[in-house]
């Protein structure tokens, strides 16, 4: 794997740890809903599936 690419996982690794720490989670605990589900359940799940999708684009880049 190249440099560059081991270089964009680890800053999305690190990015991630960010995301989901507690301070920038409570951001998304609130009241409100999207399509009946509590916004911190959407932000959690479209974070995960966000870099599942990223962390894909990356190594498919480098086959």
């Amino acid at each position: 794997m190249k440099k560059r690419h081991e270089q964009k996982l680890i800053l999305l690794s690190i990015g991630l740890m960010v995301a989901f720490s507690i301070p920038v989670s409570l951001l998304f605990n609130s009241e409100q809903e999207v399509l009946g589900y509590p916004m911190l359940l959407v932000y959690f799940f479209a974070l995960w599936m966000a870099s599942i999708i990223t962390a894909f684009i990356i190594v498919k880049k480098y086959e």
